[in-house]
């Protein structure tokens, strides 16, 4: 344990920014399951309100360092990769009955 008053203040300061990005990452992976759920659904519509919002929450802990930004980049196509599956197989499905 550190034994300097700014060393202490500095583990404080740790402590609390840490306590932090987990609450972050953590909203982010739910962000990104109530996603897949709406892409899953399919309702275009509410699955892409979805993407939306949470794009704009990746791009956000990017932005913020609190992931990667190949990791943010990664979501973000396999989020819409998705969605544009998704949407085809519909499309397909509904011309062929």
């Amino acid at each position: 344990m550190a034994n300097h008053k700014s060393a202490l203040k500095a583990h404080r300061q740790n402590l609390k920014a840490r306590a932090h990005n987990r609450e972050l990452r953590t909203r982010l992976r739910g962000a990104l399951k109530t996603a897949r759920a709406a892409i899953e659904s399919g309702d275009q519509a509410k699955a892409t309100a979805e993407i939306r919002t949470t794009v704009s929450l990746i791009d956000k802990l990017a932005g913020k360092g609190i992931i990667h930004a190949n990791t943010a980049a990664r979501h973000k196509a396999r989020l819409s990769r998705r969605l544009t599956v998704a949407t085809a197989d519909a499309s397909t499905q509904s011309a062929s009955a």
